[in-house]
């Protein structure tokens, strides 16, 4: 006698869809907060040294305060570029069609953890990578290779937006149905992350860091989880 019962497919599951009303509250907000620079508030700011920073405020017209505050670790991950409507369209549209499946198998409160932790270890990565790029910057503010400065300034870029969560949904997604080709996605971050392309603004490692992160996890829980069937 067979003890398996069917369980009910939510098409919509509750946290995928809290998490696309949030970020579309959100986005709504900041288009109408402009003039109160709520973008600038809820973004992930860089954590520089204090000598790129000073040197940025004298010459590049930066503000006398760093702008990097705990909290942007958390708040970036639910804002979108007001001026470009497809980074929030494709974040939510992707969250939506790989989240929804992961929350059916793993229930709400697991997956909200997993979106989270993701969300987190895409900020960590970007925010160390980053560090690193803004030490090189500084390398170049001190030889008054004014040339290179320009070239790399786009290391003390703020950061924001739901990619770096949404790549870790997509590598549990690949990683729980290994015959969905999604890597791809992963080895393009991975190149545009190393490569440097000039004027590619896209926050590769965050990608990276959220599509490893996700990795981890899943690979924890598989190696934990005797049930496991896929």
């Amino acid at each position: 006698m067979s003890n398996f019962r069917p369980t009910r497919v939510d098409r919509f599951p509750p946290i995928v869809k809290n998490l696309i009303i949030i970020n579309v509250l959100v986005f709504v907000a900041q288009l109408l907060l402009q003039d109160y620079e709520l973008t600038e508030k809820v973004m992930m700011w860089p954590l520089m040294p204090e000598k790129l920073h000073a040197f940025l405020v004298e010459h590049g017209g930066l503000e006398s305060s760093q702008k990097f505050q705990p909290y942007q670790v958390a708040t970036h991950m639910f804002a979108h570029s007001p001026s470009i409507i497809f980074h929030i369209f494709f974040n939510m549209f992707a969250l939506f069609m790989f989240g929804r499946v992961l929350e059916n198998v793993w229930g709400p409160k697991r997956f909200l953890f997993f979106y989270l932790a993701c969300g987190v270890g895409a900020a960590a990565l970007h925010l160390a990578i980053q560090y690193f790029r803004c030490e090189q910057l500084l390398q170049l503010a001190e030889a008054n290779d004014m040339i290179g400065v320009q070239a790399k300034i786009g290391a003390a870029a703020p950061a924001l937006g739901a990619s770096g969560a949404v790549m870790g949904v997509m590598a549990a997604f690949a990683l729980t149905f290994p015959n969905t080709e999604l890597y791809i996605f992963v080895a393009l971050d991975l190149f545009g992350g190393v490569a440097q392309v000039t004027g590619d603004n896209i926050a590769h490692f965050a990608h990276l860091g959220g599509a490893l992160t996700g990795f981890i996890i899943v690979m924890v829980w598989n190696k934990t989880n005797r049930k496991t069937l896929y």
